[in-house]
């Protein structure tokens, strides 16, 4: 393809999510360029989550959700294993902390055998004390396949793969607009210290938080095709002291997310975190105050968290399509046949489980750019 354009393809966004969009083409064969904004890949919503592999057991049945979290799961751990990618498959126990949150874990794991996620196993609250003592539950439900995993690394590892390839990933390159070609492909304007015009047959844009503004940068774009962004902060806080627990503890899920949880991560220390707060704007601060309802919220499940014990860490923001009080909506790949621009997909709304299904929604993307 390349004879009548710079790149067959170029990414907007080096995070997960992107770089996986890149990994797909160019494993297609394509030539792909991958623009990022800042210095370092991985730097936005890819560098502050919760670096969890999940299971796929919440999502809506036929959703992209549920179908590219188990693909991408499964396509993760494969990828990890072929590039020497640190993980811990550790397990998750979902877990009823009360006798009247045990409808909720029915209906998760009826969810879960629905998205067709493998090696569910039903706990009674003994049961799961025995795999995990000090653990508050009267049920829970056991995910084997989730784990924890080294993100940065994998991002690396895909980093390399489209070099590999003969593409590029270029930092420090704000992708400042585009303009349809007659005939077809794209003129892009990349920004930064050497501001370039390049071409490409096809163009993705997956800058997470950025996305509803990269849109509107592209030439014919739609307004009214653009969805609203919404901005999701969770704050972390990490435990001084023993990690208790070596699986994953989740409560059942709240509004909108799935809600504070504990992980036990790589390095070996007990991270409690994300919460749900809706703010105007991405904001990374972590307010110590905070812990006090944290401490509220883990002693459901940890009645031995002991006082003083959690420390801020860091904060994330989720790039939300759903305000405080609004049903959560699906992943959004918009083709042409959304916004009338051929070769053109441009990606809302991916929070979590957007790490875990990033290679799948590279695969997805890629399928429906060129298959």
């Amino acid at each position: 393809m390349t004879q009548d354009f710079d790149f067959d393809a170029v990414v907007v966004g080096a995070g997960a999510v992107g770089l996986a969009c890149g990994y797909a083409l160019a494993k297609r064969g394509l030539v792909v360029a991958v623009l990022e904004e800042q210095g370092h890949i991985g730097q936005g919503v890819s560098s502050r989550n919760s670096e969890v592999v999940h299971g796929g057991l919440y999502y809506p049945t036929g959703s992209l959700k549920a179908r590219l979290c188990v693909e991408g799961r499964r396509s993760l751990y494969a990828f990890c294993d072929a590039h020497k990618v640190a993980y811990k498959k550790c397990g998750k126990l979902v877990v009823a902390t009360s006798e009247d949150e045990i409808a909720r874990l029915d209906a998760i794991w009826d969810q879960a055998l629905a998205n067709d996620v493998e090696g569910m196993e039903r706990l009674t609250g003994e049961q799961a004390r025995a795999l995990e003592p000090g653990l508050n539950a009267h049920a829970a439900l056991l995910s084997p396949e989730s784990g924890v995993f080294a993100s940065h690394d994998y991002m690396l590892a895909l980093r390399g793969e489209i070099e590999a390839a003969g593409g590029a990933v270029v930092v420090s390159t704000p992708f400042e607009g585009a303009e349809p070609i007659a005939g077809g492909g794209f003129v892009v304007r990349a920004g930064g210290a050497d501001p370039t015009r390049l071409t490409c047959l096809l163009l993705v844009t997956a800058p997470g938080l950025s996305a509803q503004v990269i849109a509107a940068r592209i030439e014919g774009y739609p307004a009214d095709r653009i969805p609203k962004a919404h901005y999701g902060k969770g704050v972390y806080f990490r435990l001084t002291g023993k990690a208790p627990f070596q699986r994953l503890i989740y409560p059942p899920p709240i509004h909108g997310a799935l809600g504070t949880h504990y992980r036990n991560d790589l390095g070996g220390q007990a991270v409690f975190g994300p919460d749900l707060e809706y703010v105007p704007a991405p904001d990374y601060s972590v307010d110590p105050a905070r812990a006090e309802a944290f401490a509220a919220y883990i002693r459901k499940f940890w009645p031995g968290l002991p006082d003083g014990a959690l420390a801020p860490d860091y904060a994330g923001v989720r790039p939300k399509l759903h305000g405080p009080d609004e049903p959560q909506p699906d992943f959004q790949l918009r083709g042409v046949e959304d916004h009338g621009l051929a070769g053109l997909m441009a990606l809302f709304g991916i929070e979590s489980p957007g790490l875990t299904s990033s290679l799948a929604i590279g695969e997805a993307v890629a399928g429906r750019l060129l298959d």
